[in-house]
């Protein structure tokens, strides 16, 4: 069964017969299911977790769509950061790196949609997000000593989502019953893993399984991963911290994406989740749903 279908079931989604119509506030769920029918939804969720006395991620989180004759693409920009760092400077740094990317974006690409009938096409948007890192990376090495950030963007316009990455953060599609990691951990253990010299299990439970390699804010020319994939139609794009992917298997990040009833109801159970678990770490978590084509 298909989230649309489980939603609405069988038939069209819920609504009141011509003779029993009455002006009262809808409820809840018969809004939310008939946003689903067309509409991009997004959910956003955090936690300290059970063993951190504050929190070092940051995330951003924004939509739009228009319609009518000059309308342009479905947009929208999510993105979270993971801090680290003594004395707060983690979470200082994922604050700068998320503003700096969401202002770079914002300017630089969003507003163009509006400004002219220009067309943005993969690699300028490719271009794009890797300068916003890369600017985000500057702001921190110089503002933030000592202190640095995972981060993990995705710029979405209309069928194409561009994703920039440092870090151990990470995006999944979620679509057909399977979770697909879209970004590459740049930790020490995934490395060895890649090399051959620690399997999966191993790197999951190894003492050094945080130690990064690349990250926000550890020095200057940035080297910064850009991929480009098309939407997950009736799918989802999954964007967080390690302290969800850490703890909560990925059949349980797939089981709780299907069944909530909205993603906003989806990343917090994620987040409850991660939190049973044990919550070593702080819990960042954007989930979108985009509808059938």
């Amino acid at each position: 069964m298909t989230f649309l279908q489980r939603i609405f079931g069988k038939g069209q989604p819920p609504g009141p017969s011509p003779d029993r119509i009455e002006t009262a506030p809808l409820d809840p769920s018969v809004i939310d299911a008939a946003a689903l029918s067309n509409r991009i939804l997004v959910g956003a969720s955090q936690s300290t977790g059970v063993e951190r006395a504050h929190n070092e991620d940051a995330l951003f989180s924004l939509i739009g769509s228009s319609s009518g004759q000059a309308a342009v693409p479905n947009f929208g920009l999510f993105v979270v950061a993971d801090g680290m760092g003594g004395h707060r400077s983690g979470e200082v740094a994922s604050a700068i790196s998320v503003r700096a990317v969401a202002q770079r974006l914002a300017k630089e690409t969003l507003l163009r949609l509006f400004e002219s009938d220009e067309q943005l096409d993969g690699q300028p948007l490719q271009d794009q997000v890797r300068k916003a890192l890369q600017e985000a990376n500057n702001s921190v090495v110089s503002r933030v000593p000592g202190g640095g950030t995972t981060l993990t963007a995705a710029l979405m316009l209309g069928n194409q989502m561009t994703i920039g990455h440092v870090g151990d953060s990470r995006a999944y599609v979620i679509t057909n019953g399977q979770a697909k990691v879209l970004t590459r951990d740049h930790s020490l253990v995934k490395r060895l893993e890649e090399l051959g010299q620690l399997t999966e299990a191993e790197a999951a439970t190894h003492p050094q399984r945080n130690v990064l390699y690349k990250a926000i804010g550890q020095g200057a020319n940035l080297e910064v991963d850009v991929v480009t994939h098309p939407v997950p139609r009736n799918g989802f794009l999954l964007i967080c911290s390690d302290g969800l992917w850490g703890v909560v298997p990925e059949a349980e990040l797939l089981r709780i994406a299907w069944s909530a009833e909205h993603p906003q109801a989806a990343c917090d159970e994620l987040v409850r989740a991660a939190n049973s678990a044990g919550g070593p770490d702080n819990i960042t978590v954007i989930m979108v749903y985009f509808p059938p084509a």
